[in-house]
């Protein structure tokens, strides 16, 4: 092995930060800063600088297990697995139909392998049900962006034009845990004159760095940008021109505005109304200005409405599609946008077509040499489709997620997996659904194959290899190759990720995420490029897209669509019985559901486990001390953690972290409850109430 460094990109999330990874002699990996890329530019938080620590066979996976008579997972060889595989899904679609047969995946997967799992579904087993976790990540800020804009790109622009801004709202994200890096850009847009706007129901890292910190109640969010709106409205603060030149619906969103006035928002929320008419002021006065979402009001049974109002906003400002302004998405995971792009949403194919457009159907059913109508419609969304297992259905591939701790009502859903006829993971370690398995597949990790992701810029980017994986290891590229052949489809399933991206390019040409000008040279060569980058007509190359929306919208008439919203309750409100809120959310040291980051020493030095999150008169009323046992009730179950006292919180709610297994679990009590556009469950609202735990 060459002591040589690979420029290459961070596992974990969106952000994709470039790392360089040197080999040493005793087996281990180097990370080097690299300055080069523009997202980073070297910087590492702690979870990028200690992500070699999961190569390590100490920690992973490095041959298959088949569980056996005695109930124990026990090695096998690859020919037994993936015949045990083949043999369980072939018995379940012969007695059940392919529907019986489930996919789920993840949005760390490479586009190659996203694409790969979506087409591997509905052309071998000819199933509707896949979806993936990404589902419970992006996907309301994706339903309405869709419906204002007519695309769903994370960000319309690249992050560097945040410093240029006037003034960003930053609502329901905590980048200076989450994505570290990134903090740079608004310490930078600080420093140029702009103000920082955070909303959220904490006193966070990122909240401490804000000229004006927010602090609404949980489900909130929604009432709080039409009160701002009202505001803007009232005041006169509308760009009547960009209105009338650039968008449509504004009659009928304004009217929504009018009729949440500040007085009514300040008793939904609990913030002031000059807290209200100074947020307004500062994101108004500025020539430009963004608003940036996260998990906090997409997380929610009405997510997509929530984050609809707030582009409302943008768009009654004048915001999108001018310089350094208007809306955009944080995405959270490693490839969450490309996950959704190209095949393993349950209604999606590759480019972001729709599934039950019958040319969309057409097109890819081409590039895969299939007949169009033997492809399945839509099936469920995830937290659908976990719901259905074990009923409908029977058996499921699952590669990348770790849906017993990332689920909402968690408890259920690892009762509803433990219910299957047969389940297969692809994982790099055992994660906690894993060891539920009937077969896991060991596969390769980041810095042993290559690949693209999708940042949250809409950054494609290429992944290197940078090391040899260890003997009994296989990509998950080889293991859907292996299972195609043995369920009958000798050919379309390459191993090879370039050859893979090449018909991608192919099935995306012409979609709304166009990859087809795109090229693994290109990317090695101009570090990233951004969707949409067709390939007809290009010549020179297209150069990609790095902002959107300058001369028109994606729309048929090239408007933005204003979407007029109400404020509703949260699906599940206090009670007497449950009378105070729990939300979740990510600690700086781990990572989703820390299948991977657990396993790191320094990590869990800095983050040992789970906690709660109260205020002290909360605690007072418990008696509880810092670090006492509480336990968390609501209507799904019961969490216990110790308690965190701090004046960083509402006294009306509790914090926990969503990173743990066991007693800890935070989704044990999360509400299921889904959006009715996004499917995305109600994570970041529920009723609950605290007990202390004597003894």
């Amino acid at each position: 092995m060459e002591n040589t460094a690979t420029p290459t990109h961070c596992p974990y999330c969106a952000l994709q930060c470039g790392m360089n990874l040197t080999p040493s002699p005793d087996g281990t990996v180097e990370v080097g800063e690299r300055a080069d890329f523009p997202v980073n530019r070297g910087a590492l938080c702690g979870k990028g600088r200690t992500a070699p620590a999961v190569l390590s066979s100490s920690v992973r996976l490095t041959s298959p297990l088949i569980r056996s008579e005695d109930g124990e997972l026990a090695p096998a060889t690859w020919a037994e697995a993936l015949d045990r595989i083949a043999g369980e899904l072939s018995r379940v679609r012969a007695e059940h139909g392919p529907d019986a047969v489930g996919v789920f995946g993840g949005g760390g997967l490479t586009n190659e392998k996203a694409y790969t799992l979506g087409k591997f579904a509905r052309v071998v087993l000819g199933t509707s049900q896949i979806d993936y976790n990404g589902r419970f990540c992006m996907s309301s800020a994706a339903a309405a962006g869709m419906k204002a804009f007519g695309l769903d790109r994370g960000l319309p622009f690249p992050l560097e034009d945040i410093p240029k801004s006037g003034c960003v709202i930053l609502v329901g994200s905590n980048l200076a845990e989450t994505m570290p890096p990134s903090l740079r850009f608004f310490n930078e847009l600080r420093e140029n004159g702009g103000t920082l706007i955070v909303i959220d129901p904490r006193r966070t890292r990122t909240a401490e760095q804000a000229d004006l910190h927010l602090a609404p109640r949980p489900g909130t969010d929604l009432a709080l940008a039409l009160g701002m709106l009202h505001l803007v409205v009232a005041e006169g603060r509308t760009d009547e021109e960009y209105i009338r030149e650039r968008t449509t619906g504004w009659e009928e969103a304004r009217a929504e505005a009018l009729a949440h006035w500040p007085e009514y928002v300040e008793r939904i929320t609990g913030v002031s109304v000059p807290e209200l008419r100074e947020a307004v002021r500062m994101f108004c006065e500025p020539e430009s200005a963004m608003v940036l979402t996260a998990r906090g009001p997409e997380q929610q049974s009405k997510g997509t409405d929530t984050v609809g109002a707030w582009i409302n906003l943008c768009l009654a400002t004048g915001r999108p599609g001018r310089p350094h302004s208007g809306y955009g998405c944080l995405t959270g995971q490693g490839n969450g946008q490309g996950g959704r792009e190209h095949g393993q949403k349950a209604d999606q194919l590759p480019g972001y077509r729709k599934l039950d457009d019958p040319e969309a159907r057409r097109h890819v059913a081409e590039v895969w040499g299939v007949d169009p109508d033997s492809l399945p419609g839509p099936g469920r969304s995830a937290y659908e489709l976990l719901d259905a297992l074990g009923t409908d259905i029977r058996s499921l591939l699952l590669m990348g997620s770790n849906p017993v701790v990332s689920a909402p009502r968690a408890a259920h859903i690892e009762q509803r997996l433990r219910s299957l006829d047969f389940l297969a993971v692809c994982d790099v370690v055992l994660s906690e659904t894993a060891a539920l398995a009937d077969v896991v597949l060991p596969v390769t990790q980041w810095a042993e194959e290559t690949g693209t992701t999708t940042n949250l810029e809409g950054r494609v980017l290429l992944r290197r290899r940078a090391i040899t994986p260890p003997s009994g290891v296989s990509s998950d590229l080889e293991v859907m190759h292996e299972l195609a052949d043995r369920l009958g489809v000798e050919k379309g399933f390459p191993t090879d990720p370039e050859e893979v991206f090449e018909e991608l390019r192919r099935a995306s040409a012409g979609g709304a995420a166009d990859y087809s000008g795109i090229t693994y040279r290109r990317l090695a060569e101009e570090n990233g490029v951004f969707w949409p980058c067709p390939a007809e007509g290009a010549d020179p190359e297209h150069p990609g897209t790095p902002r959107l929306f300058h001369d028109r919208f994606a729309t048929p008439d090239g408007r933005a669509r204003f979407v007029p919203v109400a404020h509703r309750a949260t699906a599940e409100e206090p009670d007497e019985e449950y009378p105070v809120l729990l939300t979740t959310g990510r600690v700086v040291s781990q990572y989703q559901s820390g299948a991977q980051t657990r396993r790191v020493d320094e990590l869990n030095a800095a983050a040992p486990g789970p906690f709660v999150e109260l205020h002290p008169r909360l605690a007072a009323r418990l008696g509880a001390a810092e670090g006492d046992p509480v336990a968390v009730v609501s209507r799904r179950g019961r969490a216990v953690a110790p308690a965190r006292i701090t004046t960083a919180i509402r006294p009306d709610t509790v914090f926990m972290p969503f990173h743990w297994p066991g007693e800890g679990r935070a989704n044990t009590l999360t509400n299921p409850a889904l959006d009715p556009t996004s499917r995305m469950p109600e994570f970041k609202s529920c009723a609950v109430r605290v007990e202390a735990v004597r003894g």
